[in-house]
């Protein structure tokens, strides 16, 4: 396919299919990764080794990967929202709270992307049904932290500190998801995605080797597989085939994957992992998983000024032109 050419549904329908799968899987990959690596380590290795391979091979094929000043800027900043304010400090998260759970609070990052639009887009509010379902999505995650609430007199315990990295991790992705759909670039999104992970390995090594994480790496044969997994499945096939998404469909199709990856996560934690799935897990996805739908399929109302009449449209679902990305 060319830059030219509008995505074909089957494109559409496997690039989905790879981020399902894929990074559903990665939760676990991450969880036996931060065993002996730190999370920044693990980032370092991870990001920088998938971002040279990807910008090498989209050269070596002849495509464009030289970007100005400006671009690079925004390409880094893109990078260290989606790659270490949130993959980085998801894998944190997972040296104090289970996979599922860490999979269950990243299926709120819809509500984050609905809010962040209504907040950058004045001229746009939620429906009723919108509106709905964030309130939804607060229960769901206040049951999901009702253990942690309820067993601690002081609500500063470890877990409840891993909960909230986890909420951490998914805001900055919305924002970095956001930022990567709006800022045009002149290279096509493989290449991009290549300079975000460059870019985020590259500031997470040296953050890493600021406070000593070298010497706290243990380099356990088992963590540099997972590393090794998550680089091809999770980086090179998972995270490029999410950018090639933000280009060409509608985020609020993408961020779909928000409400299926959790119960991937939960299903390999459950098998591979030995992860207890209990009642307050359950029912947290009972809640949180629904509201997440019902906000991302809710319509968007547009207000007068916008330089469109009034009106109340469904979010379209359906593949976009391309915009010369």
């Amino acid at each position: 396919m060319t830059s030219a050419d509008p995505p074909r549904r089957l494109q559409v329908v496997i690039a989905f299919a790879l981020v399902y799968v894929l990074w559903g899987s990665t939760y676990l990959a991450i969880r036996v990764a931060v065993e002996h690596l730190t999370p920044l380590m693990m980032g370092a290795l991870r990001f920088t080794t998938a971002g040279l391979l990807m910008l090498g091979y989209r050269a070596l094929c002849g495509h464009r990967i030289r970007v100005a000043r400006r671009d690079l800027l925004r390409l880094g900043i893109v990078g260290i929202l989606l790659l270490i304010t949130s993959n980085v400090v998801l894998g944190w998260a997972e040296t104090y709270i289970p996979t599922g759970l860490a999979a269950l609070f990243t299926a709120a990052i819809p509500l984050w992307f609905l809010i962040l639009e209504r907040i950058s887009n004045s001229n746009e509010r939620l429906s009723r049904r919108g509106i709905c379902g964030i309130a939804l999505g607060v229960i769901g995650v206040a049951i999901l932290l009702w253990p942690e609430i309820s067993n601690h007199a002081n609500i500063g315990g470890w877990q409840l500190f891993g909960s909230a990295l986890a909420i951490v991790s998914s805001v900055s992705w919305a924002i970095g998801s956001i930022l990567a759909r709006r800022w045009h670039m002149p290279i096509d999104a493989f290449a991009a995605s290549g300079w975000h992970m460059l870019i985020a390995g590259v500031v997470s090594g040296l953050i890493a080797l600021l406070f000593g994480d070298l010497h706290r790496t243990t380099w356990a044969g088992s963590s540099l597989w997972a590393v090794v997994y998550l680089v091809i499945a999770g980086s090179l096939v998972g995270y490029t085939a999410y950018v090639w998404l933000l280009k060409n469909v509608p985020i609020a199709k993408v961020s779909t994957y928000a409400y299926v990856i959790p119960v991937v996560a939960l299903i390999f934690g459950w098998l591979l992992h030995g992860e207890k799935m209990d009642g307050y897990m359950l029912a947290g996805a009972v809640v949180v998983i629904p509201s997440v739908i019902l906000v991302t399929g809710a319509k968007i109302k547009r207000e007068a000024g916008s330089g469109r009449p009034m009106q109340e449209e469904a979010l379209d679902l359906e593949p976009l032109e391309p915009n010369g990305d």
